[in-house]
């Protein structure tokens, strides 16, 4: 696994388990939400960097949480986003960490909207690692935001292609993920990068995700790096 030719590019992960977790530690469930944000994505982060990974998509929150969360859960979940970012903010430049966001931000409070803009900008040069945070992300929405962008734009539709296509998505300018990973014991992607996981690894762990530590994080990368990837040849 040395052989970086071995190791994924790009890895995304789909956190599932949090409230879970918490419930059967007898916590509330903005404890899971709490312990995953502060503990545990913070030392996968660090793992992806010793690794040398360039990008890292975490989906932090799904168009269908936004409908289906209590406006309580909602409300520690923005505030939860709001102090990561902001606390976040000087580590990313000194350690030259890029951050993106992929999602309709315009459905988040604006305060929330504001501060993701300022930390993307500022970070937008670095070249350690793109994290790629998905907020109020979908895959069918993000084909339908593309697709009224198209509409919008002087791009004539019977040019459109597979290839060109891409060039609307969230995505356009990172790479396809290799890897995506979910926890919590769910064997499916729930809509998540529709589109660019055409040809993405998967690897589903049935640990809660802040149980899924660096060691958990290697024995993923591990199983890809064993795999033969065709790309449908």
């Amino acid at each position: 696994m040395n052989n970086k030719n071995y190791l994924p590019k790009h890895v995304a992960i789909i956190p599932d388990g949090n409230r879970r977790w918490a419930k059967e530690k007898g916590k509330p469930t903005t404890e899971g939400h709490r312990y995953a944000a502060q503990i545990t994505l913070p030392n996968l982060i660090n793992e992806l960097i010793r690794f040398d990974i360039k990008y890292f998509t975490f989906w932090a929150l799904s168009t269908e949480n936004l409908i289906g969360r209590t406006k309580e859960e909602l409300s520690h979940l923005f505030n939860l986003i709001r102090i990561s970012l902001k606390s976040k903010y000087k580590e990313f430049k000194e350690k030259k960490i890029r951050l993106k966001i992929i999602g309709d931000l315009i459905k988040l409070p604006e305060d929330l909207q504001k501060e993701a803009y300022k930390i993307t900008k500022e970070t937008m040069n670095n070249k350690k690692i793109t994290i790629v945070l998905g907020l109020n992300y979908g895959g069918r929405d993000e084909i339908i935001r593309a697709i009224s962008k198209i509409q919008n734009s002087e791009f004539r539709i019977q040019n459109l292609t597979k290839d060109n296509f891409g060039n609307y998505l969230d995505t356009s300018d990172i790479p396809d993920p290799d890897l995506i990973i979910r926890t919590g014991g769910e064997k499916r992607l729930s809509g998540f990068m529709l589109w660019q996981s055409e040809y993405s690894e998967l690897y589903f762990s049935d640990l809660y995700f802040p149980d899924f530590t660096s060691k958990e994080l290697k024995k993923a990368i591990n199983s890809y790096s064993e795999r033969q990837r065709r790309f449908g040849k």
